[in-house]
């Protein structure tokens, strides 16, 4: 039983480093270091969708931002409004009704 906690535990780490080296705000979207660069429609659904990951790390650090301002603008918006959905899912469980 404690080889899987300690098994879970690593997973979680290795889990939490990658999604922290994709967060916004890092230096791949820095204009100054790679001009030109801007995220995309899948990185809007990428920040979107590790948003609550990406907000906790926020709050301990300046590093990690929630929202990619060196954007594309509205694909990125959109994808990032889809991958809200997807983490929080926020629109497509509104319109279900329990039936008797």
């Amino acid at each position: 039983m404690t080889k899987k906690k300690n098994y879970l535990l690593l997973l979680i780490v290795i889990l939490a480093l990658v999604f922290i080296s994709c967060a916004p705000g890092n230096e791949k979207w820095d204009p100054e270091i790679n001009p030109g660069n801007k995220a995309g429609f899948l990185y809007g659904v990428w920040h979107g969708a590790i948003i609550i990951i990406t907000f906790i790390i926020s709050l301990f650090t300046n590093d990690v931002g929630l929202y990619e301002i060196n954007n594309t603008g509205w694909p990125y918006n959109l994808g990032f409004i889809i991958g809200l959905n997807i983490s929080i899912g926020g629109m497509f469980s509104g319109g279900k009704r329990k039936r008797r």
